[in-house]
């Protein structure tokens, strides 16, 4: 190729109608960088001249510039980090954003060319790439435009595929990345699309084959920006005037408008308005919504590549460092969520599996509270989770609080027993969502009816005056429903929201008020959510039908505390593979009431009248008083 230099042009080669071959334009670029040491730098200053040629260029200034940045790439070891550092700021300081296709081309070809040479380069070449990954302010308005897209897409190609080039050149160079990632992080005031973008980037080198070295640490850090703009929104900005009203209170106001057909559209469930307006214009949550969005779209493109396992892996690792103590989190758990929602069989079994060691064998009262609390959440809201998963956990949670009861001879001490309360929270808070489905599977109905709930809610400790009253409350009632055990009018609250026990024990982060997966009120994130999100509204708890809730009247009766050799056997004949009748196994199920034989009437003294509507709302994690 040749370029033909017209007379004046920058008086750069001032030379008129001559028309110079590649080469030719190469040697008076070496020769330009060599005059720089005899103190002749005019040609130099001619070369710096013609690269901050930007904007709409003629075509001849246009090769002229191209043929100019590839002649400097051959003469690359002739650059000077000392005499040609006006050269290196130049090359440095320009955008790929500001030139066509072909510019771009010959300045990537510079930043690797300067990389490989030197060593003292490479921070250099690389900060320059990493800048690219955001547009100019003045292009920000077109990103979303036909040729915005376009040049975004022409621009982080090569830069992507540029840094790869120099990973492969200098092996230590993804580490010196990964500092310069993180330093040019837009912060949390930055504009939405310009962190978006930066975002972006980062996920996709989590997907390229940098990841395999920066993968984890992208992940990661991506997480921990999307806490720290979850912290930023206030309470104010999502509780409504009346703060007494939670997002569960919402979900009631819409029951009447929700049916319980297979049908519904997803749009026609009962969505938390209200709150949400709040959050309308917003322009943290804004921002937030916007990363979660992109951070699910790259959790899918993982699932459909076959790498969510390893993703959930580090993830979990991330939530575990960043998101499990982080009790202003309102939203940026959701990330788990949607990854257990992807793949229930492995992350969504390993999740839960996961929240329940940290629970059982953590060391931190603080950090097992808030695991149980996440365990609940997870456990009553994710669809996606099977009856028989929800049971197997229950059944863990229910044995550590009765091993722990074994070794306490005190009376109620909510804060001396907090962790155990939390647990026993968590039991009900799950069965309140969960009881009906477990009941209506025989097998699973035999194993919730062998737990030792009612001695456990017995114990001196007594956590059902302890734990939250609306919880007690919609568990009791429940309970009686289902023939679980028998209760007392004791425990009816009169809608009490919490107790003076409750405060105590969940302390200054009131972790007793703590369901970090109450309904996602970023509007473009809850499309994601909602598909596998079970709502209060969709809960059959077992007291909906009366029909159901009296079938079991006129059969014989044992009390929990007595004989119950007819539902080990019948768990004995199912884990040994025997052979039984599914209509003589139900109906040695349906036998099994544990009610006495006036319905009415409890061990506890006196008469249960059950409520009239759901009892007081369950104050989410979005509740002023965990702060």
């Amino acid at each position: 190729m040749g370029v033909e230099l017209v007379h004046g042009r920058e008086g750069y080669l001032e030379m008129e109608d001559v028309n110079f071959s590649d080469s030719d334009l190469a040697y008076h670029v070496k020769d330009a960088l060599k005059s720089v040491s005899l103190g002749d730098s005019d040609s130099y200053n001619q070369l710096i001249g013609v690269l901050h040629q930007n904007g709409r260029l003629s075509p001849d200034d246009l090769a002229l510039l191209v043929t100019s940045l590839k002649a400097i790439s051959g003469a690359i070891s002739y650059v000077d980090i000392v005499h040609h550092e006006s050269l290196l700021t130049s090359i440095f300081n320009m955008s790929m954003w500001d030139y066509r296709p072909e510019v771009m081309d010959a300045l990537v070809e510079v930043i690797i060319s300067l990389a490989a040479s030197n060593g003292k380069y490479v921070d250099s070449c690389l900060d320059m790439l990493v800048s690219n990954f955001l547009p100019p302010r003045s292009f920000s308005r077109l990103l979303s435009e036909p040729i915005g897209i376009r040049r975004k897409d022409q621009v982080l190609c090569r830069v992507h595929s540029a840094l790869k080039d120099i990973a492969d050149l200098v092996p230590l160079a993804p580490l010196r990345l990964w500092r310069i990632i993180i330093q040019r992080m837009p912060n949390t005031f930055s504009m939405e699309p310009l962190i978006s973008i930066y975002v972006e980037n980062m996920l996709r080198l989590e997907s390229s084959p940098l990841g395999e070295l920066l993968g984890s640490m992208m992940l990661m850090a991506v997480m921990d920006r999307l806490v720290e703009l979850d912290v930023e929104i206030e309470w104010d900005d999502i509780l409504q005037e009346d703060s007494n009203k939670g997002i569960f209170d919402m979900e009631l106001e819409n029951v009447e408008d929700f049916t319980d057909d297979d049908d519904n559209n997803d749009d026609e469930l009962p969505k938390d308005t209200l709150n949400r307006k709040r959050l309308g214009g917003n322009l943290v949550a804004e921002k937030l919504d916007s990363l979660m969005v992109i951070t699910f779209e790259h959790l899918k493109s993982c699932a459909n590549g076959g790498r969510l396992v390893e993703v959930f892996e580090i993830l979990r690792q991330s939530f575990r460092v960043t998101v499990l103590n982080a009790y202003k989190s309102k939203f940026a758990q959701f990330v788990m969520f949607y990854t257990c929602s992807l793949d229930p069989e492995y992350c969504g079994v390993k999740f839960s599996e996961f929240l329940l060691d940290m629970f059982v064998d953590g060391i931190y009262p603080l950090t097992r509270m808030s695991a149980v609390a996440y365990l609940a959440s997870y456990l009553s809201r994710g669809k996606f989770l099977s009856a028989s998963l929800v049971l197997n956990i229950l059944k863990s949670l229910v044995d550590w609080c009765v091993e722990y009861c074994q070794n306490q001879d005190g009376d109620i001490s909510p804060k001396a027993h907090r962790i155990f309360y939390a647990g026993c929270q968590a039991v009900m808070y799950v069965l309140c969502f969960r009881m009906r489905s477990i009941m209506e599977i025989p097998r699973l109905k035999a194993q919730l009816l062998l737990m030792p709930l009612e001695s456990l809610l017995r114990h001196p400790l007594t956590p059902l005056k302890v734990c939250l009253p609306s919880i007690v409350d919609e568990f009791l009632r429940q309970a009686k429903a289902a023939h679980l055990f028998t209760v007392s009018e004791t425990f009816i609250f009169d809608d009490l929201l919490e107790s003076e026990y409750s405060r105590a024990f969940g302390g200054m982060e009131r972790l007793d008020m703590f369901f970090p997966f109450d309904p996602c009120l970023l509007k473009k994130c809850d499309s994601y959510i909602r598909p596998n999100f079970v709502y209060w509204s969709m809960v059959r708890a077992t007291y909906d039908n009366e029909e159901e809730c009296s079938s079991d009247e006129g059969f014989d009766e044992v009390s929990m505390d007595g004989n119950v050799d007819n539902n080990e056997d019948l768990l004995s004949n199912c884990s040994e593979g025997n052979d039984l009748d599914l209509d003589e196994f139900d109906n040695s199920l349906n036998k099994m009431s544990i009610t006495p034989k006036d319905p009415l009437r409890f061990s506890f003294g006196g008469r249960f009248e059950a409520p009239t509507r759901m009892p007081s709302i369950l104050r989410p994690s979005t509740s002023p008083e965990s702060l």
